[in-house]
């Protein structure tokens, strides 16, 4: 577990990925314009800042966020019929995505490794959510491994990274 774990167990996810990303994206902008002497178009310039304006508008307008006591919480939480339904559309996607349009498009269209990487990501953010409060609790004195549910969590991190880094890979 790294550091990333650590900042989800103690920020809300939605903040720290809009946060990330957007400044990712700039930085990575900036310095392929600065180093690699690329041109910097003007829908570019755009994509940037509007990326910057919409994470700083989801961080002041974010919801607090309430204080979990147990794994099984944010279990409760998770299988609630909105993200479930949300969870089986998304990996539907994903399996069209895979077995469609992979072998398909996969070397020509790098969207399509994208989007599989990003569906799989917005499924791991409530699991790696769900596991940093788990080792947080469990860390303070409060054993939370002896869930299933904690293990659970564990393996949609698992096979949720494992499917990234392998349809990332492919990008490159």
């Amino acid at each position: 577990m790294g550091r990333g774990t650590v900042y989800f167990a103690l920020l809300q996810a939605l903040l720290i990925f809009s946060l990330i990303w957007s400044y990712v994206l700039f930085f990575s902008a900036v310095l392929a314009h600065v180093m690699l002497r690329e041109k910097l178009h003007i829908f570019g310039i755009l994509g940037c800042v509007l990326c910057v304006v919409g994470s700083t508008t989801i961080v002041l307008h974010a919801p607090p966020e309430r204080e979990i006591e147990s794994v099984t919480e944010v279990w409760d939480l998770a299988t609630e019929p909105a993200f479930m339904c949300y969870a089986a559309v998304v990996i539907a996607i994903v399996v069209i995505l895979v077995y469609r349009f992979v072998p398909l498009y996969g070397q020509t269209h790098v969207m399509v490794y994208i989007g599989v990487c990003s569906l799989v990501g917005s499924i791991s953010v409530m699991s790696v959510k769900a596991l940093g409060i788990a080792l947080k609790l469990t860390f303070s004195g409060t054993n939370q491994l002896i869930y299933p549910q904690t293990w659970a969590f564990t393996l949609v991190v698992i096979s949720c990274v494992i499917t990234q880094m392998n349809y990332l890979n492919k990008v490159f």
